[in-house]
Parts: C-alpha cells; structure tokens; sequence
C-alpha cells in the first residue's frame, strides 16, 4: 500500500473534523523549504494562500519537489499532492491523474473553494515540469 493509498484509507473512516487534522499533520510532515525558494518565481498562482512549489534534483527518473504554504490545511492538501509524485519518473508523473486521484477526497466539498482553487495551478506546474523533463 503506498502512503497515497494509506492516506486514503484513513481519509474515508475520519469524521471532517478529524480530516483537517489529517491535513494540518500532512503538512507539518513537508521537507522544510529553505526561505530563499520562496519567491515569485516559485509562487503558485491562483491560491488564496501562499503556496510555493519547486523541484529540485529534478531528474527524469526521480521528480522531487519542495513546497510550503502560510496556511496549514493548505500546506496538508500540497503535501497530499505530492505524496502521490514524490520519487515517481518524469513520464510516470506526465502521465497521472493528479486531479483524478484526489477526486475521491471530495476537497471541494469539505473545504472552501478559497482553499482549493489553486489546486489545478500546483497540478499544472508539476506537470510542466514533467513534461519538460521527459522532452
């Protein structure tokens, strides 16, 4: 079962209170990202939050990415993401369905849309990056 998977599991059993703790503890489990990443350049767009988003060691056989936010259960929903890209090939990560692994999560239903109208931004720039990466 990977953590993706696991995560899920535990998501459908918890009560919504419990889902944003699940969140918040998601977020606190991110790789600090070193403040001078945190520019315009790395900015995601479209977020009520501030999000910043960048690969490092960007590899085609390996995509790794640093990511923070100022919002907590923003931060758990971009850690969410990235559990499901972490580690996996550029064209593996060109290929997912981000949006579609996520839907069963029904984010828009248990959060603002304040809070996960930048979700297709941060979708779109890690699949960007893919595709660079596999070109």
């Amino acid at each position: 079962m990977t953590e993706f998977e696991r995560i899920a599991d535990d998501w459908e059993i918890l009560e919504p209170d419990d889902r944003y703790r699940l969140l918040i503890d998601l977020g606190r489990s991110l790789e600090e990202m070193p403040a001078a990443l945190k520019t315009d350049a790395t900015k995601v767009r479209g977020c009520s939050a501030d999000v910043w988003v960048y690969p490092v060691g960007a590899e085609a056989d390996s995509l790794k990415f640093l990511a923070d936010s100022n919002a907590a259960i923003t931060k758990g929903i971009v850690a969410l993401i990235l559990t499901l890209v972490q580690g996996r090939s550029a064209a593996e990560v060109r290929e997912l369905d981000i949006a579609g692994s996520l839907a069963p999560f029904q984010l828009d239903k248990h959060l603002s849309s304040n809070r996960t109208q930048g979700i297709p931004n941060m979708i779109a720039l890690i699949h960007e990056t893919a595709t660079r990466l596999t070109e």
